[in-house]
């Protein structure tokens, strides 16, 4: 039992920053089927779907991702008032997916200077203009798995786009990967959530005009442009098939669903061809150390009542000209007020002499 105090001096203290990382794989059959969609959540809003790992009921079912989709008032389908028919597409939700794309802008991307919402900018340099992505979905990851951020450069996501040239084309479902090519040396940081990278379907020639969509790192969303459900992602005009169902190669183009389906309907479709969702999360592990110091004279003695009998020291055995002897077992971190504010046990006890010294290094985790 301490009777006495030692004051960290500054050298005493040193802080560190580990980041840990894991492998996050999810499998296109867990929100296309495995539960028979009983791991898929839709609410009464109609706004976003939510996808479980397990039937959503189960007490062990964990929140994995969102899906919703939103349309800019720049966008091609996109009208002012009720929902109405437009363009031969038979308009739906057009007020909700203006507004889901508005919440999410304003979250992701700063306002202009006179405070209005941005349109999400395909290469990130708003100051340049350029190409906007006015209609995008969203993929909003859960905390469980992207913890304190996504790792850059390992964001990948492939999904079966359909085949056919043009509209009303039919064909296989194929695979289009997506990934954040390059994202570790190159992201942007002009989002008010943090950093942010371009998402490419190539890594051969990654450049700010052919980005597909954005990943958000500390955020955990993916927006990526419903035009990769075209024949050409960078141009929405040139459509394929997609299908509310995914697995069901009609003649529905993204755009006729997107417009004239509920945003559930859109992701069911979204979901239905989601194929592998890949990337590592990243845990932050703030650390301080104190390095606890006995020296030569400190801590030889103990203030526990076994230590005497009869005045004479137990461990020296009756022999007067032995050194006193103690086993440090505990170390305390006190307050300036000598208030106990953390313990650290040791694996086994250290024997302490005036004729050694002791550095204890605890660490405190946060």
């Amino acid at each position: 039992m301490a009777t006495t105090f030692k004051t960290f001096l500054n050298n005493d203290i040193a802080s560190t920053r580990t980041l840990l990382h894991e492998s996050i794989p999810i499998t296109g059959s867990i929100p296309s089927g495995t539960y028979a969609d009983t791991n898929v959540k839709n609410y009464s809003h109609g706004m976003f779907q939510s996808i479980y790992d397990y039937p959503y009921l189960s007490s062990s079912a964990n929140h994995i991702f969102d899906f919703t989709v939103g349309m800019s008032n720049s966008s091609f389908f996109s009208q002012s008032g009720a929902d109405t028919s437009i363009g031969g597409y038979v308009a739906s939700q057009f007020t909700k997916k203006r507004n889901m794309y508005d919440q999410m802008a304003q979250v992701l991307y700063p306002y202009d200077v006179s405070g209005n919402i941005q349109p999400l900018d395909q290469d990130g340099d708003i100051a340049a203009g350029g190409r906007k992505l006015n209609d995008v979905f969203f993929m909003n990851f859960a905390r469980l798995l992207q913890k304190d951020e996504i790792k850059k450069g390992t964001f990948t996501v492939t999904f079966l786009t359909g085949g056919g040239t043009g509209e009303g084309g039919d064909g296989p479902a194929l695979p289009l990967t997506i990934s954040d090519y390059g994202a570790s040396s190159s992201f942007k940081v002009n989002s008010p959530t943090g950093e942010y990278g371009l998402l490419y379907t190539s890594s051969a020639t990654p450049g700010t005009d052919s980005a597909v969509g954005h990943i958000y790192y500390q955020a955990g969303i993916a927006a990526i442009t419903a035009s990769i459900f075209s024949d050409d992602p960078l141009n929405p005009q040139d459509m394929c098939n997609f299908g509310a169902q995914g697995g069901d190669y009609d003649v529905s183009s993204y755009q006729a669903v997107l417009s004239g389906s509920t945003i559930q309907a859109f992701s069911d479709g979204l979901r239905n061809r989601l194929y592998n969702v890949q990337f590592n999360n990243t845990t932050e592990l703030n650390s301080t150390i104190y390095f606890c110091r006995a020296n030569v004279g400190d801590y030889n003695y103990s203030s526990n009542p076994t230590y005497l009998s009869a005045s004479k020291i137990v461990v020296k055995g009756d022999i007067p000209f032995n050194q006193p002897v103690s086993y440090i077992t505990t170390v305390g971190l006190y307050s300036p007020n000598n208030e106990l504010l953390a313990v650290a046990k040791l694996s086994e006890p250290l024997k302490k002499t005036p004729s050694n010294e002791l550095t204890l290094r605890v660490r405190l985790d946060y």
